[in-house]
C-alpha cells in the first residue's frame, strides 16, 4: 500500500480509538508516546498495529493503545510520560529519541519498546545494541549516517549549486552529530554551507526570511520530529522561495518536498508492533537486540521538480522507490 492511499484513507480517525467498555477494561494498554502529530502519524499508526496484530494482538479485541501526542512540542513529553505511567500501561512505545528519553526518565519500571533516529546507545538509551538491558528496546533508523547521502542526492539533483541550506533544532542535544557530518560532506563537496535554526513553526518562517536573500541553491532538512510535523510548512515555504529541498521522510514529499532518502519506515513500524506483542506476550526487552534497518527508500515529488524548473536525472529517477507526479 503506497503512502498516499493510507493517508487519504485513513485520516486521522484511524488514530482515535473508540472508548474502551466494560468487557474491554481487564486489557493491557500500549500508551503511545509520540513527538510528533497524529495528522503525520496515519501510516505509522497503521502498520503499527499490523505489526501488533502479526504478533497476536488486535486493538480493540485484546489489547487498547492510548495515544499521547506532543506536536513537535518536546517540553511536552515529560507530562505525557507521566500520564501514562500513572495510567499504569503495560508499555510504552515511544516515538522519537526525545519521547524515550521521556519514558525512561518518567519509568524504570515499564516496558519501554522505541523508535530513535540517534546513536541509541550514545544516547543512554541501551547499554548496547545486542544486549539493551534495563526495560528499554526497540528500533534505531540510522538517520544522522544518513544525512550526507542526502547532501549527496540534492547535488545530484541540482549539479550547479554552490551554496546549500542546512535546517536544523537547536534543542538537539550537544555535540550534534549529523549537523558534524553535514560540515564535513559540504566541504568535501566544495559547497557553501548555510546552517538556520528552528524550534517552532515561527521560526520555521523566520529561518525561510533569512534564506530569502541570498537564495541558497538546495536546503537539507535534518531529522527531527519538529520538521515531520511541519512538512508541508517546509515544503511550501522552499518551493515558494524556489529552493530544492531534500528530507529523510517519505511525508515531507507528500506534501510537497522535492525528495527524500531514509529507511524503509513502513517495515520498521512492523517490527515495532511485533516487538510490542512480544512484551506484551512477556518477553523482557533487555534480551531483545535493537533492530536497525536493512532498506532505504528515494522518494521524489515531479510536480515539485517541474515547478523548482529541474529535470531529474534518469538515472536517479529509476532508482525511486516512491514518485508523487
Amino acid at each position: 500500500m503506497r503512502r498516499r492511499d493510507v493517508l487519504t484513507l485513513g485520516g486521522t480517525a484511524a488514530l482515535v480509538p473508540s472508548l474502551p467498555t466494560m468487557a474491554q477494561s481487564a486489557m493491557p494498554v500500549v500508551g503511545y508516546l509520540s513527538a510528533g502529530s497524529p495528522e503525520m502519524s496515519t501510516l505509522n499508526v497503521f502498520q503499527f498495529r499490523e505489526g501488533l496484530r502479526e504478533g497476536g494482538y488486535t486493538e480493540g479485541r485484546n489489547v487498547a493503545i492510548a495515544f499521547r501526542w506532543a506536536d513537535g512540542r518536546y517540553e511536552r513529553l515529560s507530562a505525557l510520560a507521566g500520564e501514562l505511567v500513572a495510567r499504569n500501561v503495560a508499555v510504552i512505545v515511544a516515538m522519537g529519541t526525545p519521547a524515550a528519553r521521556a519514558a525512561l526518565q518518567a519509568t524504570r519500571e515499564i516496558p519501554v519498546v522505541f523508535q530513535s533516529g540517534a546513536d541509541v546507545v550514545q544516547r543512554g538509551l541501551v547499554a548496547s545494541l545486542n544486549r539493551p538491558g534495563g526495560n528499554a528496546t526497540g528500533i534505531t533508523l540510522n538517520l544522522l549516517d544518513l544525512a550526507p547521502k542526502r547532501l549527496e542526492l540534492l547535488r545530484d539533483l541540482v549539479p550547479r549549486a554552490r551554496s546549500v541550506a542546512y535546517l536544523r533544532n537547536p534543542d538537539v542535544p550537544s555535540p550534534d552529530p549529523q549537523l558534524r557530518d553535514v560540515q564535513a560532506a559540504a566541504r568535501t563537496m566544495g559547497l557553501a554551507l548555510l546552517v538556520v535554526e528552528a524550534r517552532n513553526a515561527g521560526d520555521i518562517e523566520a529561518a525561510f526570511a533569512r534564506l530569502a536573500r541570498p537564495r541558497p541553491d538546495g536546503l537539507i532538512v535534518a531529522s527531527d520530529w519538529l520538521f515531520l510535523v511541519q512538512s508541508e510548512q517546509i515544503a511550501g515555504l522552499a518551493t515558494r522561495l524556489a529552493i530544492p529541498a531534500v528530507s529523510d521522510f517519505g511525508a515531507f514529499v507528500t506534501a510537497g518536498g522535492l525528495a527524500s532518502y531514509g529507511p524503509d519506515t513502513d517495515a520498521l513500524m512492523r517490527t515495532l508492533g511485533v516487538y510490542t506483542a512480544k512484551v506484551l506476550s512477556g518477553a523482557r526487552p533487555a534480551d531483545l537486540p535493537v533492530q536497525q534497518p536493512t532498506k532505504f527508500e528515494l522518494a521524489l515529488n515531479l510536480k515539485t521538480a517541474k515547478a523548482l524548473g529541474l529535470t531529474i536525472p534518469p538515472a536517479i529517477l529509476a532508482r525511486a522507490d516512491e514518485v508523487v507526479d
